[in-house]
C-alpha cells in the first residue's frame, strides 16, 4: 500500500497519539488536531488523503466538519470515529459522503484495513481516468516491427521494462514516443499502477508547478480548493514527461529535487510528502545542444538520461509501413465510430507506402482519418488522399523522384510509372531475389508477382 497523508481529529490526546504511532509504523504521514475548527483550517490548507475524525468534538462536531469540508470542495476521504450511542450520526455522515466509520474502542487492524481500502479505491479511480484517456485518444500498442531499425529499440525497451530506472526517449515529432512509454509501463513491475502523462509544452508556465506538485487552497488567485499534482496522482506508478525539452529552467530545479529526493511540496504548503514515481521523459529536441547553450540543466539531463532509447523516423521503417497503415485504418475507423469494414485500394496503398511521412506516425494517423471520412464505398482510393501524398512531395529514400516527376499523363499513369521504378530498384537491390524484394517493399510475394505481370517489369 502506498503512503497516505492522514489527519487525525480527536479531543482526547491519548487517542491521537496512539493512532499517530500506529499509522506511522505503517508508513503513513500523520498530523493531528483536537477540535473541529482547527481540523477545518488544516483541511482547507493541507493536502490530506484521509481524515480520521471523531464524531463528538468541542465546538463543531465531526458531522459538521465533514459537511463544511464537502461544501468547500475538499475531496479528502473521511473515516468517522463513533460510539454505539452516536451510530445514527455516523449513518448521517455516510450520507454526506464519509467513506466509512469506526466503532470505539478502535482496533489497529480495523484502521489499517480501512486505509488499505481507501488507497485501493484511489488507485482504481486513477486507473479508470487513465483508461478513459486511452479510449478517448484511441491509443493502443502497435504490432511488432519488421524494420531492422526498430529491433534494437524493442530489445532495449524489453530490458528497461524489467527495471525501475528513469528512461529518456528521443526521436522526431510523431514517431510514437508516447506509445513506447506506455508500452514500457505496461510490461514493467508498475503495470497495475497509474500511468500519468503530461505534455510539458502544453501547460502554461505559470501553472506548471501547481500541475506537477499540486497546491493548497488559497495558494494563489483562483485556487479555491486544494488540488493533487501529477506526482501525487502517479504515486506508485509512472509519470511520463512528454516534450521535457520545453520545461522552463525555474521548474527544472524543482523537478530535479523531486526525482532525487522522492518528495514533493504542493504550492502554498509548508509540508513535503514522499512519492514513489518512475520517470519516463521524451523529447524531439537535441537536449545535449540545449545543455551546451545553457537552456537545459546538465544535472537534470544526466538524471533523466540513465537509459536512453532513440526512436527512428518512419522513413527508416519502410518494412513497417504496410502494417502501420492497416493498423491505423482499423483504429481510426473505430475512433470515428464508422461501422464499415474499410480496406485500401492497391494503388492508394502503394502511394502511401512510397510516401516518406515527414510527420511520422502522427501524420499517417491524420491522413488515414481524413481518407476514412472521404471514402464512400468502404475502400480508400487515391482520390481520398491529400494532394501532397499523391504528388509524392516526400519520397522514400530508395525511390527515384526524377523518374516519377518525368512521367506524363493522368495521376494513375504516373503512379504506375513510379511503382515500376520502385519495384525494379527493390529487385535489383535484392540481387534478383523476389521474395527478398517483396519483403523490402512491405508486400506479399503474390502481390509482387501480380504487379510484375501487370507492369511487365
Amino acid at each position: 500500500m502506498r503512503s497516505l497523508r492522514v489527519l487525525v481529529v480527536d479531543d482526547e490526546p491519548a487517542i491521537r497519539q496512539v493512532l499517530k504511532s500506529q499509522l506511522e509504523r505503517l508508513g503513513h504521514v500523520v498530523e493531528e488536531q483536537g477540535d473541529g475548527e482547527s481540523a477545518l483550517s488544516a483541511l482547507q490548507c493541507g493536502d490530506y488523503d484521509v481524515c480520521i475524525c471523531d464524531m463528538r468534538l468541542p465546538g463543531i462536531d465531526g458531522v459538521e466538519v465533514l459537511r463544511q469540508a464537502r461544501g468547500a470542495g475538499i475531496e479528502t476521504a473521511f473515516l468517522m470515529i463513533t460510539a454505539f450511542a452516536s451510530l445514527t450520526n455516523a449513518i448521517e455522515a455516510m450520507k454526506l459522503g464519509a467513506f466509512d466509520y469506526l466503532m470505539k474502542p478502535l482496533r489497529a487492524e480495523d484502521v489499517a484495513h480501512r486505509l488499505r481500502h481507501i488507497a485501493d479505491l484511489d488507485n482504481l479511480r486513477s486507473e479508470n481516468r487513465r483508461l478513459r484517456k486511452i479510449v478517448d485518444a484511441g491509443e493502443s500498442a502497435v504490432a511488432a516491427s519488421l524494420a531492422p531499425a526498430m529491433k534494437q529499440v524493442e530489445d532495449l525497451a524489453a530490458k528497461v521494462s524489467r527495471t525501475d530506472g528513469t528512461v529518456l526517449i528521443t526521436g522526431e515529432s510523431g514517431t510514437g514516443k508516447s506509445y513506447l512509454a506506455r508500452d514500457i509501463h505496461r510490461r514493467g513491475p508498475r503495470r497495475d499502477k497509474p500511468f500519468i502523462q503530461v505534455n510539458c509544452g502544453a501547460v502554461p508556465e505559470q501553472l506548471l508547478e501547481s500541475e506537477f506538485f499540486g497546491h493548497m487552497k488559497g495558494a494563489f488567485t483562483g485556487a479555491d480548493r486544494a488540488k493533487k499534482g501529477l506526482f501525487h496522482e502517479a504515486d506508485g506508478g509512472t509519470l511520463f514527461l512528454d516534450e521535457i525539452g520545453e520545461l522552463p529552467m525555474a521548474l527544472q530545479v524543482k523537478l530535479l529535487h523531486a526525482i532525487e529526493e522522492k518528495e514533493i511540496r504542493p504550492v502554498g504548503s509548508q509540508v513535503s510528502r514522499r512519492v514513489n514515481v518512475r520517470i519516463i521523459a521524451a523529447t524531439n529536441r537535441d537536449v545535449e545542444a540545449a545543455v551546451a547553450k545553457g537552456r537545459f540543466r546538465e544535472d537534470l539531463y544526466y538524471r533523466l538520461n540513465v537509459l536512453q532509447i532513440h526512436l527512428p523516423s518512419l522513413k527508416d521503417r519502410v518494412e513497417d509501413l504496410a502494417d502501420l497503415l492497416h493498423y491505423f485504418v482499423g483504429t481510426e475507423a473505430a475512433r470515428l465510430g464508422l461501422e464499415t469494414a474499410f480496406s485500401l485500394d492497391p494503388a492508394a496503398e502503394e502511394t502511401l507506402i512510397r510516401y516518406a511521412w515527414p510527420g511520422n506516425m502522427r501524420e499517417m494517423q491524420n491522413v488515414i482519418a481524413r481518407a476514412l471520412v472521404l471514402a464512400e464505398d468502404g475502400i480508400i482510393h487515391l482520390s481520398d488522399l491529400p494532394d501532397q501524398v499523391c504528388r509524392g512531395e516526400a519520397l522514400i529514400a530508395n525511390s527515384n523522384p526524377g523518374e516519377a516527376s518525368a512521367g506524363i499523363g493522368n495521376l494513375r499513369e504516373q503512379v504506375r510509372t513510379f511503382e515500376r521504378s520502385v519495384i525494379k530498384d527493390a529487385i535489383r537491390q535484392s540481387g534478383g531475389d523476389r521474395q527478398e524484394a517483396a519483403k523490402r517493399l512491405g508486400i506479399g510475394l503474390s502481390t509482387l508477382y501480380r504487379k510484375i505481370e501487370d507492369m511487365e517489369v
